[in-house]
């Protein structure tokens, strides 16, 4: 851990001048630091200092991170909104809207009332990373001010030093882990573990120490032995060993359950270099003489960690049998290592400041970050604090990084799938998917995502939107919320059709019975009918008519008063000619026929209709009736012997057979590609047989499935027709 350093004003301003050399920057801060002083004089911390010592530290800290003047005036500032009553406003004229617009996003949320701590809690968070996903030196100024906060937590009670310590190590620390200041996310891992575990802390100290004289032998003996082998190759070099952080440790200890002794790195090198050529070499150069251990090769110089993180990491067996970690890495690369973003921005921007190429740099190393502003903006009603198990789930648990065909790295959570790589991608992508290739392989949706894998989404405008089957296997919220979101709305789209549907109905039963519609098709008319109807609204009323839940004959007795219909001429008609009741006959395959008392139907094989095809029934000599597609080259033509069929809607969860050929070019995996389609969009596959024409290489491959009607017939013969090289797909006639 970092050692607390007493810090004052003039120490901020010498830190500043180190790299900021224009002084009106300069000046910028000494007026914020004696603004800071004037407006917090006579407040303390609990630990009895003046308030204002806290805010050279966030200053100095800052300045040590190299960030731009005014992020370091509005680290100085960042309580004079909450502590001392200045007005953003104010502030924007003695500043400008910039420096006040930063303060205010670090301020936290008042004058909101919420059900629990931990929602005003995730509230705030939500606030500052949503600020942070817009400009990222919101969260720089707010890691800075927890950091030093924590390194003074000992002036707390036990409770909340328990409570602000699971918060940093839930919150900060990850989101300083991605920004990729890993000076500032150590410390605040150790400092989190001394309050929240101080006996397993004050245990692993105690044996890094005991070990360390024996360590440091071992270390020294091997930066000598390297040392000498590097300097023979004339390669430029610094060597130096590393120890491991004691939260680092602990965390190895319980979740991969090895014992302190086990924990491979402890022994750890780093060797910094000039170049990229040169860390290779190094790299082959220790190889050469030391055995490594297999599979325990990264190489983060080729595939950078989404915080820019870039390092050579090999694990070597020394002459004793001792493990060591060598990290081998550029001064470029190094920096930023630990300091992240800012020390990216630094070698960019060489000595000079420039806050133009530091803006475009923070967009760039954000775009990870955007989506979810993007998230936001589409569930500004969404409660906080699932908000913050999205963030922490998507952002702070993700290990898996794969590649768009671009090459562009997409890091997700263990166990994600290509939908959740779509969802990532952009909404509409999500919503649209009806396949992914990965690593050149058609693959099911379901598929469970590797580090390195590189994914294609298949998408099409043709589908209406996500099924909901797709909850059951993806894996961050982020992807959960979309589907949800689109459920929702189709399903309140759906009733509203429905609603829509149950009026009409109502109306024309109205009509029928001579009744004004006006007059009775109104909320307040029908209000009083609800609860005999065991409804709660007009909308719960006119769905349940559509769905015929309801018998709109009843609905209108009851609001009527009328037990009786009026006889219209139609009514008339039918007892002046005495017609006789038409009887329903329905068959299990779904089928029915009206007018006939019975009558045995079956589908014809030669067409095989599913639901939802135009159909026509044959009467046979002593099969009954035989149903075809009306398109159906056997009852084309014919005149005589022809009955209307229709398809019975209460007649559900069957399943019909249907005949597709298939024509394709002929290739490796054709099959597979094909039955994984069929599987992927729930048809199962009952017969298949593929045959290849020699002369044209052309496959021709018949196969029988089972769909539950004509639109999930559709839609599979739509994702078979994206198959690489399948030239047509089609129903089949026998």
């Amino acid at each position: 851990m970092v050692e607390i350093q007493k810090v004052g004003a003039e120490d901020v301003l010498n830190e500043a001048k180190q790299y900021l050399n224009k002084p009106e920057n300069l000046s910028l801060i000494e007026k914020a630091l004696n603004y800071a002083n004037e407006h917090h004089a006579g407040q303390f911390r609990r630990s009895g200092e003046p308030y204002i010592i806290h805010l050279w530290n966030v200053g100095y800290i800052l300045a040590t991170l190299r960030v731009g003047p005014k992020t370091i005036c509005a680290g100085l500032l960042h309580d004079v909104i909450e502590d001392c009553g200045v007005s953003k406003e104010q502030l924007t004229l003695d500043f400008d809207a910039e420096i006040a617009e930063l303060v205010e996003s670090v301020t936290k949320i008042g004058n909101i009332k919420f059900k629990d701590a931990k929602e005003y809690q995730a509230a705030n968070h939500r606030k500052i990373f949503i600020a942070m996903a817009k400009d990222v030196r919101v969260i720089i100024i707010k890691l800075v001010d927890r950091l030093h906060n924590m390194r003074t937590l000992q002036h707390m009670s036990e409770d909340k030093q328990k409570r602000i310590a699971n918060e940093t190590l839930d919150v900060y620390a990850p989101i300083a882990h991605r920004l990729g200041i890993s000076e500032i996310k150590n410390e605040l891992e150790d400092l989190s573990f001394l309050y929240l575990n101080p006996d397993e802390y004050r245990r692993i100290a105690h044996l890094v120490e005991v070990k360390k004289s024996e360590r440091d032998e071992m270390v020294k003996k091997m930066i000598e032995d390297i040392s000498t082998m590097l300097t023979e190759n004339n390669l430029k070099f610094r060597i130096f060993g590393r120890s491991k952080h004691l939260y680092s440790i602990y965390r190895k200890m319980t979740t991969k359950n090895k014992r302190f002794e086990e924990i491979l790195d402890l022994l750890a090198i780093r060797i910094v270099t000039e170049t990229e050529l040169n860390c290779y070499e190094i790299l082959g150069y220790i190889h050469a003489q030391y055995r490594p251990i297999p599979g325990r090769l990264k190489d983060y110089i080729a595939m950078p960690k989404m915080n820019m993180y870039q390092s050579l990491h090999t694990t070597i067996v020394g002459d004793l049998g001792s493990i060591f970690e060598i990290q081998i890495r550029t001064e470029q690369m190094d920096s930023i290592a630990e300091r992240g973003i800012a020390a990216h921005w630094r070698y960019k921007e060489g000595s000079k400041y420039d806050a133009n190429k530091e803006q475009k740099e923070i967009e760039e190393k954000l775009s990870w970050f955007k989506e979810f502003t993007v998230l936001t903006d589409e569930n500004e009603n969404e409660n906080p604090t699932e908000y913050m198990e999205t963030l922490t789930k998507d952002i702070f648990e993700a290990n898996v990084y794969v590649m768009t065909p671009k090459g562009k790295v997409i890091d997700l959570p263990n166990g994600s799938t290509p939908i959740d790589f779509a969802y990532r991608i952009h909404t509409d992508v999500g919503h649209s998917a009806v396949g992914a290739i990965v690593n050149d392989a058609l693959v099911p949706l379901n598929t469970t995502l590797k580090t390195g894998d590189v994914i294609q989404i298949r998408t099409s405008k043709q589908i209406s939107g996500p099924s909901k089957d797709w909850l059951k296997f993806v894996k961050t919220n982020q992807a959960k919320n979309k589907i949800k979101n689109f459920l929702a709305k189709k399903e309140i789209e759906k009733r509203k059709e429905k609603v829509e549907e149950g009026e009409k109905i109502l109306a024309d039963e109205l009509k029928k019975r001579g009744f004004e519609v006006k007059e009775y098709l109104d909320k307040k008319k029908l209000e009083p009918i609800f609860s005999h109807f065991q409804v709660d609204n007009y909308v719960d009323l006119m769905y349940g008519i559509a769905v015929k839940s309801i018998n709109q004959t009843t609905v209108v007795e009851k609001v009527t008063n009328q037990k009786r219909p009026i006889m219209d001429s139609e009514f008339i008609s039918k007892l002046m000619n005495k017609e006789p009741t038409k009887k329903q006959v329905s068959s299990r395959n779904g089928l029915k026929v009206e007018g006939i008392d019975s009558m045995m139907m079956s589908l014809s094989q030669c067409c095989r209709p599913v639901y939802g095809d135009e159909i026509i029934g044959y009467i046979t000599k002593g099969q009954g009736v035989k149903v075809h597609r009306k398109n159906c080259p056997n009852v084309i033509g014919l005149k005589r012997r022809l009955i209307n069929v229709e398809w019975d809607e209460n007649v559900k969860d069957i399943k019909y057979d249907s005949n597709v050929i298939v024509i394709a070019r002929d290739r490796n995996f054709l099959l597979t590609d094909i039955v994984t389609v069929i599987s992927q969009y729930k048809g199962q596959l009952k017969l298949i047989n593929s045959a290849v024409n020699q002369e044209d290489l052309t496959t021709t491959t018949k196969m029988t499935l089972q769909v539950s009607d004509l639109e999930h017939l559709n839609i599979i013969c739509s994702n078979l027709r994206k198959v690489d090289s399948v030239i047509s797909v089609e129903r089949m006639f026998v």
